[in-house]
């Protein structure tokens, strides 16, 4: 799929940094808690980011990248309320642990393809959640209870609420994140990556290291849906092991596929689009049938999965692709 162009990318990042000081004039468009959903939107992208890098760009698929997420979430929430470490000081140390989890879980799975793979990742998925209800785990994971923590501080006085300096935050950490893994892609190890997906025989024959390769690439993934967790952590201020179910990891992927596989750009969209549906199908249910009329008891994941036939219907390149081919046949037809 082609890059998103650079230009329209620079002026999308300094709407992004302008919005919150929109909020004087608009406050009630740009209120805390629409930024609040907006920092969870951002968040849900550096986690759908993770797992294209795994499954877009380098062919693993995994349905367990919500294990990650845990890790990292557990790891921060650990760090702060224990070791009254500062909320910015958990993000690498978040990053480390899940590369290590991810790099120990993909040793094994080199053994594994298509949907063998998907189903290991899927009963890690299912069993990360159990294990952090574990007696023997209770001192550090709150058992079932959780950990309850503490919103981040505005740093340095700034003249900012807590939703807003969150919002920058994550904004700044996604920035770097999405800087860090285009920056790869375009490297000589993003190439080897990109050729084992596309070809991993012949990417063997030319010398690339392909268990290298796949095990590094599943514990980057790992970290940056570790670092999304940890973000995550921060903002809700709460971790609990059923907060880590299987659907997380569902949704992760249904981000990944209607933002567009192998697109960071994609990756973005498709957080966006699974966190504010996610938000709004309750209330579009209600829609229908109160505002509507239609005697329809849809739930909000019927909404959802309505939703998602019709987009991979219309759009089965993804919305980025969609995007993309529909600007193409506009100036075929200019032209």
């Amino acid at each position: 799929m082609p890059a998103f162009p650079k230009k329209l990318l620079w002026v999308l990042l300094a709407l992004a940094f302008l919005v919150p000081l929109l909020h004087p004039l608009f406050p009630d468009v740009v209120s805390d808690y629409r930024l609040f959903l907006v920092s969870t939107m951002i968040i849900a992208a550096i986690a759908v980011l993770g797992l294209n890098l795994l499954t877009g760009f380098n062919g693993q698929i995994s349905l367990g990248h919500g294990a990650f997420y845990a890790v990292g979430a557990y790891t921060a929430a650990v760090l702060m309320d224990h070791l009254n470490m500062p909320y910015w000081a958990t993000l690498p140390c978040a990053a480390v642990v899940c590369f290590i989890v991810g790099y120990l879980f993909g040793l094994p799975a080199l053994r594994l393809e298509g949907h063998y793979l998907a189903l290991a990742t899927f009963a890690l998925a299912l069993a990360v959640p159990q294990i952090l209800k574990y007696r023997w785990l209770e001192g550090l994971t709150g058992g079932v209870q959780g950990i309850v923590l503490s919103k981040p501080e505005v740093p340095f006085g700034l003249p900012l609420s807590e939703d807003q300096w969150l919002y920058y935050y994550c904004l700044i950490v996604m920035v770097v994140l999405y800087w860090a893994a285009a920056n790869m892609l375009d490297s000589r190890s993003g190439r080897a990556m990109m050729a084992i997906r596309d070809q991993y025989m012949a990417a063997d024959t030319m010398g690339i290291d392909t268990a290298l390769y796949k095990t590094v690439t599943f514990g980057i993934s790992a970290a940056y849906t570790g670092i999304a967790g940890a973000l995550s952590a921060s903002a809700i201020a709460f971790v609990a092991p059923d907060s880590f179910n299987i659907f997380l990891s569902i949704k992760f992927l249904i981000g990944l596929v209607v933002g567009g596989v192998g697109s960071l750009a994609g990756s973005v969209v498709g957080g966006i689009f699974y966190v504010l549906v996610d938000n709004s199908a309750q209330a579009l249910s209600m829609f229908v049938k109160n505002d509507l009329g239609l005697q329809f008891d849809l739930s909000a994941y019927t909404v959802f999965g309505i939703l998602l036939i019709v987009l991979m219907y219309l759009m089965p390149m993804g919305i980025v692709g969609g995007v993309y081919l529909a600007v193409r046949r506009l100036r075929a037809l200019r032209g």
